[in-house]
Order: structure tokens, then sequence, then C-alpha cells
């Protein structure tokens, strides 16, 4: 599987999901950087992150985007999205854990997401998240903020 592709799709979905901000020219001011990385545990559990440029079935990867705010005043209520790719189940791990998810691209609830199902509330699969997103509530002048989500390959 290849990154290239995926990479510019959530570039591009990245970019445009800023581009409706609250603060018109908000948009204007960020600056996206997305990189995906695999993610390698050692027996002991601790992650390290080598550059993917293709990953295998079973293995995980994260998607960082690192939102940089290039105008000299602070930008407020910045809400920043990640797509999960189809080909991807999202694991679970966000970077804040704040985001909230979505499992049809347009309504968004905090994690894990719930449902009514014969009745009764359920959990809602981790395979049916479609996208996540952040609020960054307060981004001063220069400075940056990142965002990060895990998914396994399919």
């Amino acid at each position: 599987m290849k990154f290239s592709a995926i990479t510019t799709k959530l570039v591009m979905t990245s970019i445009l999901c800023a581009s409706f901000l609250a603060n018109a020219h908000a948009a204007d001011a960020l600056k996206m950087e997305l990189q995906a990385n695999k993610v390698i545990k050692s027996a002991e559990g601790k992650a390290t992150y080598v550059a993917a440029s293709d990953a295998k079935k079973g293995e995980v990867v994260q998607y960082r985007a690192k939102y940089t705010n290039t105008i000299d005043q602070s930008i407020n209520d910045v809400a920043v999205t990640l797509p999960i790719p189809a080909n991807m189940k999202f694991t679970g791990e966000a970077v804040p854990n704040s985001a909230q998810a979505t499992t049809d691209g347009t309504n968004y609830a905090d994690m894990p997401l719930m449902r009514k199902v014969n009745g009764k509330v359920v959990e809602v699969p981790l395979s049916e998240y479609k996208a996540l997103r952040w609020n960054i509530k307060h981004l001063p002048a220069k400075k940056s903020a990142d965002v990060a989500l895990n998914a396994t390959v399919n």
C-alpha cells in the first residue's frame, strides 16, 4: 500500500476542513504538515515510529498532522479533521484524546461512539469510524498544535 495517494487525500481533506473555520482568515493562517509513520512496539510496549512508504496488512500506521499558526495573532476555536482511510481501521488511539469521531462524515460525537441496538445502548465498532475531529481552543501566533490517530491496515 503506497501512502502518497493517502497522504495527498488526507492533506486535501484537512485543508478543506480548515477552510470552514468560524474565523474566515484562519484558513489562510494555518499551515498543515502531515506524516504517516509505522508504529513499532517493543517487547516492553514502548512505541517507536518510522517513516512509512508502504504498510502491510495488520501493521499500525500513525497519521500525525501538525498545524502551525503562520500569522502574528492568535487563532481561536480551530476545528481540524483527519479522515481514516477506507482500507484502514481506527485503533481507538488518538492524540490528544479529546477527539470526536464520526461514522458518516457529518455528525461528530465524543468517543466512544454509542448507538441503540434492540433498545440497548452499545459502542459503535471502531471499524465504522470514518474520521476524527479536534477543536483547538487557542493557537497562539507562530505556534503549532499536533493531532494524531492510529489505524491498522486491513
